[in-house]
C-alpha cells in the first residue's frame, strides 16, 4: 500500500528534498472515493462514481512554495519528483517520529457500505415531495453527493498525522412558473458524517422548502430600491459573514494587501455585539475535521471579539512569514493543489435578543430570510449579495414577500451597524472557491438587525 510505503520512505524523500537548503518539507497522501448522483426530469440522468489517489510534495525555501504530485506514486516516481523540487545550497534539518495523530469520522450510516439503489431512493422520495405541489412545478433538481477522504501528512518536523473524513450533501432545486415569471426555490443540508443526516433532516422536508420557497417568489411583488433597516433571519446562513467578511480575514490575502482588515488587529472593526469564530471542531459540520490538510490540529479561532478584531486565520506558510503558529486553516482541493488559507465553520456568535422581538422593534425593513449567491471585493469589503426569499417589515410585522431584490453594501460597515444579535443560530452549507480550489465549508449566523443598507430593486 501507498501509506506504508510512505512512513517507511518519507524520511529519506523528506532528506532528498531539503538536501539542497528549504525551512519545511511536506509529503501528502490523499486517497478519495466519491459518489455524484443527479435525478432530473423524473428520472436519475447522471451518476458519477470514482476513486482518486495521489502524492503531493512540498518545499518551502526562502518564503517561496515549490509544489509537484503524482497520480503514480511510486518510491521511484516520488524520488525523481523530490530531486526536481530541490535546490539552492545548504542542508535542511529532517525530524522524523515526533508526533503522529490519527482521525475519523463519526457515523451511524457508512456511504461506504450502502450501493446506488440506497442512494436513488432519496432522490425519488425529493422529487415526488417537490411534484406534489402542482402544475405550477417545472422543474425539479436533486443532487446527492457523498465522499470518503483518506489523507495523511508526514512533514519534516518529525510530525505524522492521518484524517479520514467523511461527507454528505444533498439539495433540491425547484422552478415554478405560472405562465409569465420563473422563480427558482433551493436548499440544501451536508454534514461530516453519513447518511444518518438524512434521519435528521429528511429528503422530503429540504424538497418542500424548496418547492415551497419557488411558489412563494410567483406571489411576490418587486422589491423596492432604496436604503433601509435590514433583518437578517437565522436561516438565512451565513453567506454575508463568510463572504463580506471572513475572506478579509485570511492571513494570505492580508499579507497581500488584499484585505480591508490589513494593519487593523485590535482595532474596532464591528459592533460591539459582534464576535466572529472560525471553528473546525464542531461535530458533524461540514468544513470539520480532525487535522487539515498540513496536519495540524483542528482548532477554534476567534477572529473577532465583541466588536474588535483579534487575529486572523493562518496556514503554515503565512503563519512563518510572521512568526506565528497555523490556526489550522491551511487546506486544499486535493494532492495536485498546494494548501492556502481556507475558512471552515465560519460564523457570528449567538447574541442575547429575542429574534421575534427584533422584528417586532422594527418599524419598516427588510427580512432576509433565505441569501443567494453574490461578488465580493475583499480589498474594500464592498459586497452585493442576492436575495432569494425577502419580505417587507412594516410596523414591526412581517407583511409581502419581495423578489429580484439585492443588498449592497461594505462589510465592515454593516457590522459597524448592527444594533441587534440574536439567540438562534442558523447553519448553511457550500463550497468555498479560492484561487482555482473549492473546499467543503458551513457558516452562520443568528438573526441580526443592521441600521441602514441600501436594497437594490426594480420598484422606487
Amino acid at each position: 500500500m501507498v501509506k506504508e510505503m510512505l512512513k517507511e520512505k518519507a524520511g529519506y524523500l523528506l532528506s532528498n528534498l531539503l538536501s539542497q537548503g528549504g525551512e519545511y518539507g511536506e509529503v501528502f497522501y490523499e486517497r478519495v472515493r466519491m459518489c455524484r448522483m443527479q435525478l432530473e426530469d423524473n428520472k436519475i440522468e447522471k451518476v458519477q462514481w470514482g476513486v482518486d489517489e495521489g502524492v503531493g510534495i512540498r518545499l518551502i525555501k526562502e518564503g517561496r512554495t515549490y509544489y509537484g504530485y503524482t497520480t503514480e506514486p511510486t518510491f521511484e516516481n516520488l524520488l525523481e519528483l523530490v530531486k526536481t523540487l530541490a535546490r539552492g545550497q545548504g542542508h535542511g534539518a529532517v525530524k522524523m517520529g515526533q508526533k503522529h495523530i490519527r482521525g475519523w469520522t463519526r457515523l451511524i450510516i457508512d456511504p461506504d457500505e450502502k450501493d446506488l439503489f440506497y442512494r436513488a431512493e432519496f432522490l425519488h422520495r425529493a422529487n415526488e415531495t417537490a411534484r406534489s405541489y402542482g402544475d405550477k412545478i417545472r422543474q425539479v433538481m436533486a443532487v446527492l453527493m457523498d465522499r470518503t477522504r483518506d489523507i495523511m501528512v508526514i512533514n519534516s518536523l518529525g510530525e505524522v498525522a492521518e484524517d479520514n473524513q467523511k461527507r454528505v450533501v444533498f439539495f433540491v432545486e425547484v422552478v415554478a412558473s405560472d405562465g409569465v415569471l420563473l422563480q427558482r426555490g433551493y436548499e440544501s443540508v451536508g454534514v461530516r458524517g453519513g447518511f444518518e443526516v438524512f434521519e435528521r433532516v429528511s429528503p422530503e422536508e429540504v424538497a418542500r422548502k424548496s418547492a415551497e420557497r419557488a411558489l412563494l417568489m410567483l406571489s411576490a411583488r418587486p422589491a423596492p430600491a432604496g436604503t433601509f433597516t435590514v433583518v437578517m433571519a437565522g436561516q438565512a446562513g451565513g453567506t454575508m459573514i463568510h463572504e463580506a467578511v471572513g475572506h478579509g480575514l485570511e492571513a494570505d490575502l492580508v499579507q497581500k494587501g488584499l484585505s480591508v482588515y490589513k494593519d487593523k488587529v485590535g482595532q474596532k472593526v464591528a459592533s460591539e455585539l459582534i464576535t466572529v469564530i472560525d471553528d473546525a471542531t464542531l461535530e458533524d459540520h461540514n468544513g470539520s475535521f480532525t487535522v487539515d490538510d498540513e496536519g495540524v490540529p483542528a482548532q477554534k479561532t476567534v477572529l473577532i471579539e465583541k466588536g474588535y478584531l483579534v487575529g486572523y486565520m493562518y496556514d503554515r506558510l503565512s503563519a512563518m512569514k510572521e512568526g506565528k503558529q497555523s490556526t489550522g486553516n491551511g487546506r486544499r482541493q486535493s494532492y495536485a493543489h498546494i494548501p492556502i488559507v481556507r475558512m471552515t465553520n465560519t460564523f457570528i456568535a449567538p447574541g442575547k435578543d429575542n429574534p421575534e422581538d427584533i422584528i417586532a422593534d422594527t418599524k419598516k425593513g427588510v427580512l432576509v430570510v433565505k441569501m443567494g449567491g453574490g461578488e465580493v471585493n475583499t480589498v474594500t469589503g464592498d459586497f452585493v449579495f442576492d436575495v432569494m426569499e425577502g419580505y417587507m417589515i412594516e410596523k414591526g410585522k412581517i407583511t409581502y414577500p419581495i423578489r429580484s431584490a439585492l443588498l449592497i453594501g461594505n462589510g465592515p460597515k454593516a457590522l459597524q451597524e448592527v444594533d441587534a444579535v440574536g439567540y438562534d443560530l442558523g447553519w448553511s452549507i457550500g463550497t468555498c472557491g479560492k484561487d482555482g480550489q473549492g473546499v467543503p465549508v458551513s457558516d452562520a449566523q443568528p438573526t441580526i438587525r443592521i441600521r441602514s443598507m441600501v436594497l437594490g430593486g426594480t420598484e422606487v
